[in-house]
């Protein structure tokens, strides 16, 4: 099911266009939220430690070629607004070799580096052998992963969003099930987890591929368009490289974030991997809304639709708000229900830090939902350098709070520093979105 965004109602096409996104990346955080609630029932608070903390390493991780990868779409998505499938092959053609070389050298260092990684996490003695063998069991599925989100995004940028969740539905299915099977049924702990969680990644990487070699043929590079092309190569690289640093940085702050709060102990880095998780769920829709966004601003700029992207600001805003305050407003009021789908009721300590984190982020959720929707808006207008400084700006606020905070009024301030670095992007991005609006031109967009 293609979707043209250059046409036809803006809010409608926006959401219908989002909602399969939304709901794939909710079945994709189900991954990790099997283990989580698996290992936290079935195996304990120390392995609910060690999933955790590997989750935020995986996420940075991968975020560098899921980086590159939505950089190449917005490409993608131009080329399909003007309209030129000839070049959209090549672009296709040159990105994959491209970011495939970058997964495969990624993967290597990983096995070779395991070791220096935690230590660097200050990963507790007691955590540090079930995490470092959970990750080498999920450093084996990363090139699926690779797979699946490069071609998700190239479909989407042709205006595909169905066709990925479709994947991911059937691969989260088999990663629960697996996860059952493995832990409960077979005993095998947090290898188990990890086991079913690349089997099900190589179920939705391979399945992919298939399907856009096998349906998507107008997409499919032909062998002439893996031939160099300076000109494609570097549109691909200045794209892709900073939506890379952005979703890097992004990233790497979170991971240091993550070394913080594993120097509070086992408890502290089991409330927090449940509250990561809850967040996740929280905000993934505005989040999904946001690259949403940046595909219908890219399918405008390509197609020379100014007027209609001035429309899309206003109603993508209205859209994010909405949502935000309505989840903020049931995550404070759910906090503890919530942690306790994760963590049995005796593990008191987890469930109050849990729930102290959740009050805190939760009320500001507004705040994420406008700097997702900002992402979206300069991606989408080849302004990605802009969407690098926001992160900067709300990552860099939030570490260096949370270890000025830390050892002065504990955990809580590593909470506290999140809701602030988001405000303080905010307003910097709202500031760039003004001036453009009076005059300024970013590609070939203007917004107001």
């Amino acid at each position: 099911m293609y979707i043209d965004l250059t046409k036809g109602r803006i809010a409608g096409n926006l959401i219908l266009f989002a909602l399969p996104m939304i709901a794939g990346d909710l079945l994709q955080q189900l991954y990790n939220i099997a283990d989580t609630l698996i290992v936290g029932r079935f195996i304990g608070s120390q392995a609910l430690a060690s999933v955790g903390s590997a989750y935020s390493l995986m996420t940075f991780l991968t975020s560098i070629f899921l980086g590159m990868s939505m950089g190449a779409g917005v490409l993608f998505a131009m080329e399909k607004g003007r309209g030129d499938m000839a070049r959209l092959r090549a672009a296709i053609a040159h990105a994959f070799v491209l970011i495939l070389l970058i997964t495969v050298v990624l993967n290597a260092l990983l096995f070779a580096f395991v070791d220096p990684i935690l230590r660097f996490l200050e990963v507790p003695r007691d955590v540090y052998g079930d995490m470092r063998a959970y990750l080498m069991i999920i450093f084996v599925g990363m090139t699926a992963v690779f797979l699946y989100n490069f071609f998700a995004c190239a479909l989407q940028a042709a205006g595909n969003s169905l066709t990925p969740l479709i994947f991911l539905g059937c691969s989260a299915a088999i990663n629960i099930g697996l996860d059952l099977w493995f832990i409960i049924g077979f005993g095998w702990g947090v290898r188990g987890a990890a086991a079913a969680t690349v089997i099900a990644q190589l179920f939705s990487g391979a399945g992919i591929l298939i399907y856009f070699l096998w349906k998507c043929r107008e997409l499919v590079p032909r062998r002439k368009d893996f031939s160099y092309n300076g000109g494609i190569l570097r549109e691909i690289l200045g794209l892709s490289l900073l939506t890379c640093a952005q979703q890097s940085c992004m990233n790497f702050g979170i991971l240091l974030v993550q070394r913080l709060v594993n120097t509070f102990g086992a408890v502290t880095m089991a409330a927090f991997a449940v509250g990561v998780k809850i967040d996740a769920f929280a905000y993934l829709p505005v989040q999904d809304f946001g690259n949403a966004f940046s595909t219908f601003i890219s399918q405008n700029c390509g197609a020379g639709e100014t007027e209609r992207q001035k429309k899309g600001v206003r109603q993508g805003t209205a859209i994010s708000v909405a949502f935000s305050l309505a989840v903020s407003a049931l995550v404070w009021i759910f906090a503890e229900p919530l942690m306790k789908i994760f963590v049995d009721g005796s593990e008191t300590a987890v469930i109050s830090c849990g729930v102290r984190y959740l009050h805190i982020e939760g009320a500001f959720y507004l705040g994420i939902g406008c700097l997702f929707l900002l992402y979206g808006l300069f991606r989408g207008m080849g302004k990605p350098g802009v969407s690098l400084v926001l992160t900067i700006i709300s990552l860099g606020t939030r570490v260096a709070l949370a270890y000025a905070l830390a050892p002065v009024i504990g955990e809580t301030g590593i909470w506290m520093s999140v809701p602030i670095g988001w405000a303080l992007a905010d307003v910097t991005g709202y500031l760039c979105f003004i001036r453009m609006g009076r005059g300024k031109k970013a590609g070939s967009a203007v917004v107001r």
